[in-house]
């Protein structure tokens, strides 16, 4: 995954925050109310609302040093640093960049506060429309004990779409079934199935065309990143990796045109990863979602999803998912 079609998912992307834990005053009032820095930490699952549609995204406030630090995930892309926010009147405020947001017009600034567990505030759209956005804390996810597997269910029939929806049926680049894969052009929408899961065992086939660029969602809200781009970029962005999160042990090779193999296991929030019979992530936490997630619900069950909304062609087959039977 590099970026999403700005015209899809205009983005919202990840913030640093250095703040005095008591607070500090804004340049327009005299003395700023105390702000309990404590109730701030933590990760939040946060939806921005636009008049049209909804969007995913994430937050991670830490403490650190004197203040605190986060990250935030834009609707599109991986975890990044804001260069400014403040907590102040007892509310929280962070600007993230134009460039980031894929505007020209304006910085986006985001103002909200907490109302009992929940934050809740508001940014400003493209030609100033106002946008509303909500955060909820991030469920821990963490399992007891090791789940019960049940029994491999087949996604894909190898004859056409049955059981799968396109998240934009009018796209002019749909993807189309041919000799038994499932194929997607690239720069396009991208394919969900109707099925969710919990806790999960996935088997997928793929074959990535030479400079394409997709990604296989677990819940429809981590990706799994397939690759072949010739741009270098971060460990944790290329083949194999949970973009944005997780770097595979050692970096996969990458092979265009060829048939590969993904066999992941998630857990809570624990993932597992093994390419071509080779484990390349064992066993690790994944911090929150990725941009361009169906949505930020980390609690419930969600979908598998492919993506096709990224240059070049990649093709599928043999997609099967073993839920755990005591989700």
């Amino acid at each position: 995954m590099t970026v999403k079609n700005a015209a899809w998912l205009p983005g919202l992307a990840l913030a640093a925050l250095h703040v005095p834990v008591t607070g500090i005053a804004s340049a327009t009032t005299a003395a700023a109310m105390p702000v309990d820095v404590s109730a701030y930490l933590g990760r939040w699952d946060l939806t921005l609302k636009s008049p049209e549609r909804e969007y995913a995204s994430w937050l991670e406030i830490t403490r650190r040093d004197e203040g605190i630090q986060a990250r935030l995930v834009s609707r599109w892309g991986h975890a990044r640093l804001l260069p400014r926010a403040e907590l102040v009147n007892g509310g929280i405020r962070f600007v993230s960049p134009k460039e980031e947001e894929g505007r020209t017009d304006a910085d986006m600034i985001f103002e909200g506060r907490l109302e009992g567990n929940v934050l809740v505030g508001n940014t400003s759209g493209p030609d100033g429309v106002p946008w509303s956005w909500r955060g909820e804390r991030a469920p821990s996810l963490e399992r007891v004990r090791a789940p019960k597997w049940g029994t491999p269910l087949s996604l894909f029939n190898g004859r056409d779409l049955d059981g799968w929806h396109s998240t934009d049926p009018d796209t002019a680049n749909p993807w189309r079934v041919e000799g038994g894969t499932l194929a997607s052009p690239g720069n396009g929408a991208d394919l969900v199935s109707d099925r969710t899961f919990g806790d999960l065992k996935l088997h997928v086939e793929f074959n990535c065309a030479p400079g394409s660029n997709s990604g296989v969602y677990l819940r429809g809200r981590y990706e799994v990143q397939i690759e072949d781009e010739p741009a270098p970029d971060a460990p944790e962005r290329r083949l194999g990796g949970i973009y944005g999160y997780l770097a595979p042990s050692t970096p996969a090779e990458r092979k265009a045109g060829t048939w590969r193999a993904y066999d992941i296991t998630l857990v809570g929030r624990r993932v597992t990863v093994v390419l071509d019979g080779v484990t390349i992530i064992d066993d690790q936490e994944i911090p929150g979602i990725t941009g361009g997630a169906v949505d930020s619900h980390e609690g419930l069950p969600g979908p598998i999803y492919l993506q096709g909304s990224e240059p070049g062609r990649v093709d599928f087959r043999n997609i099967s998912v073993t839920p755990a039977l005591d989700n």
